[in-house]
């Protein structure tokens, strides 16, 4: 089993080339094409729009197509009978050679009142009044046309020029954009980040002057963004323009609170500097990404004379708060508050071999990995080597314990719960699970034990061991 310890060694990933910004028209994958065709063959407009536009003519693959059209929804329904349509906004989704794509008829501007949601839908009449409401000109763009006429590029608002000098800019006011949904603020250093574009400058003030209106956005939609950004080739980007404008104190104020704590870790830099080090050194894994940018979270809280004490148990319990709050499922919650917890071990190589499944067992077989990444991640955040600590050496021994298929939990023992009530005629309880938690030390400790009958007799002596201390004169 492979493991990933230092930064830069998950993937090969570079800034697409501004060359991909493909000649005369977009890449269109063929279903796409059919969608259009069958749209203006029924006499209704019909264009790819948005971010898989904005993705085609970077070279990215686009995670999925969206097509707008004039066609109001019952219209796309008849020319589309395998679709459905049930949500407010005008979109029918249209399943086609196995895949599902979204038509969402044109719209125009309504007022915002909650800063999330329009108050109402609106349908439009022009691409150009659809393309007005969007949040960023390289997402105002589309491509198509209407029936009878060549498929030509619609950018009203200098998309591609934004495209290729790499810039998020908002459609028209960016104060009255952000205003209509707080979460494009989020979206913009998302943006900013993975596509590795900058934002233009009176677009970033703009997130300044907005970013109180953040605490109306829900959870789920923070934490979404959030992950993106995290997936992001160097997330610091993003977390960078965050924290300058303001939006990270809205959204994650513990982590906010780092700016400006000294620690003696790089000369010069503080304790957020060394987050958003340790964050861009982590492989692309999620659980690794978010441990990573939460693994100091309680510092600020536990610093006393110059130290951290107890840090990494409370910033597990703040870690875990703070994924509660952004409605991360319970599993990742539980994921990246257990990295946090463990992330100060100590490995010395004279440790045993059993205390090497010791450390297995403590941590789990399935997170063992993912915390050999945080540390070394956490190892180049403070300015020393990936493998600071001897990490390689304990991933080795960490793979041929889990190799050699060694006892790590009571469901590899050779007896179970069921075998000790049989032969020793125990009932279930708090007594059978300490013995077989003891069991499981014993095997975990010597390997060679675990056999049914050995295990057995290690039960029995336990158990007549307990009598004589419970009653040393019978």
């Amino acid at each position: 089993m492979a493991t990933e310890l230092g930064p830069g060694l998950t993937r090969a990933h570079g800034a697409e080339s501004i060359g991909a910004l493909r000649g005369p028209r977009p890449q269109i994958p063929a279903p796409v094409e059919d969608l259009l065709a069958t749209l203006r063959r029924g006499g209704q407009a019909a264009y790819v729009v948005g971010g898989c536009l904005r993705d085609a003519l970077l070279g990215r693959e686009p995670a999925d197509w969206d097509l707008t059209t004039d066609a109001r929804p019952e219209r796309v329904q008849a020319l589309f009978p395998r679709s459905i349509y049930e949500n407010r906004f005008g979109t029918v989704v249209v399943r086609h050679d196995e895949a599902q794509y979204e038509i969402t008829a044109f719209r125009r501007d309504a007022s915002y009142s909650d800063f999330r949601h329009p108050d109402s839908v609106e349908f439009g009449d022009s691409i150009e009044q659809d393309l007005a409401r969007r949040d960023f000109t390289v997402n105002a763009m589309a491509w198509g046309g209407r029936p009878g006429e060549e498929a030509a590029f619609v950018d009203p608002h200098g998309g591609r020029d934004d495209l290729a000098r790499r810039l998020l800019r908002a459609v028209g006011d960016p104060d009255e954009r952000f205003g209509e949904d707080a979460l494009r603020m989020a979206r913009a250093v998302r943006l900013a980040a993975s596509l590795e574009f900058e934002i233009e400058p009176e677009t970033l003030a703009a997130i300044g002057r907005n970013a109180e209106l953040a605490r109306s956005l829900s959870g789920e939609r923070i934490c979404a963004e959030l992950l993106k950004l995290l997936a992001a080739r160097r997330p610091s980007v993003g977390l960078t323009l965050m924290a300058d404008s303001g939006l990270l104190a809205v959204i994650a104020p513990d982590l906010a609170r780092q700016r400006g704590l000294s620690q003696n870790k790089i000369g010069g830099e503080d304790l957020w500097d060394h987050t958003l080090r340790t964050v861009d050194a982590t492989p692309d894994r999620q659980v690794v990404r978010l441990a990573a940018l939460l693994h100091d979270v309680g510092k600020p809280d536990t610093l006393a004379d110059g130290h951290f004490h107890g840090h990494e148990a409370v910033g597990a319990r703040m870690a875990r708060d703070f994924l509660a709050g952004l409605h991360a499922t319970r599993v990742l919650q539980e994921r990246v508050a257990h990295l946090v917890f463990h992330h100060m071990f100590a490995y010395e190589s004279n440790w045993s071999d059993a205390a090497v499944r010791r450390f297995i067992r403590k941590v789990g077989p399935s997170a063992v990995h993912d915390l050999l990444a945080l540390r070394a991640a956490d190892n180049v955040g403070s300015g020393l080597p990936a493998d600071s600590g001897n990490l390689p050496e304990l991933a080795l021994r960490i793979d041929a314990q889990l190799a050699a298929s060694v006892v790590l939990g009571r469901g590899q023992l050779a007896v179970d719960g069921d075998d000790l009530m049989a032969e020793l005629g125990l009932p279930q309880g708090r007594l059978l699970g300490r013995l077989l938690d003891d069991l499981t030390e014993r095997v975990v400790a010597e390997p060679e034990l675990n056999d049914r009958a050995i295990l057995l007799d290690l039960a029995r002596q336990q158990m007549s061991d307990r009598r004589l201390s419970e009653n040393p004169n019978s």
